[in-house]
């Protein structure tokens, strides 16, 4: 319904809505609630209903073709188990651990 009311997609409420509202009620740490807020609008934006549009550098994460549902399971089963870090928007270095 909400997105009923406008004549273009509000990307700017569905991410407040997304982040602060739905999910900022639980998180009570407000770093975190500021990374919920960047991973949302890095993925809830115009951009990305463009084919093949690059979430990361390395072209690993892309807005796939329109398609089947068989061709979106191919394209999340052929994702890396384990993600980088630019799938967050992290530096590399993030995937630097300590033993």
């Amino acid at each position: 319904m909400l997105l009923d009311e406008y004549e273009e997609v509000p990307y700017k409420v569905l991410n407040y809505l997304g982040s602060e509202i739905n999910y900022g009620g639980r998180v009570t740490d407000d770093k975190d609630v500021r990374l919920i807020t960047t991973i949302l609008r890095t993925y809830i934006r115009k951009e990305a209903l463009i084919d093949n549009y690059a979430f990361s550098k390395s072209g690993t994460y892309y807005s796939p073709l329109s398609g089947l549902q068989a061709d979106y399971m191919n394209y999340i089963e052929s994702l890396p188990l384990n993600p980088a870090p630019e799938v967050f928007g992290l530096h590399e270095n993030a995937d630097i651990t300590n033993a």
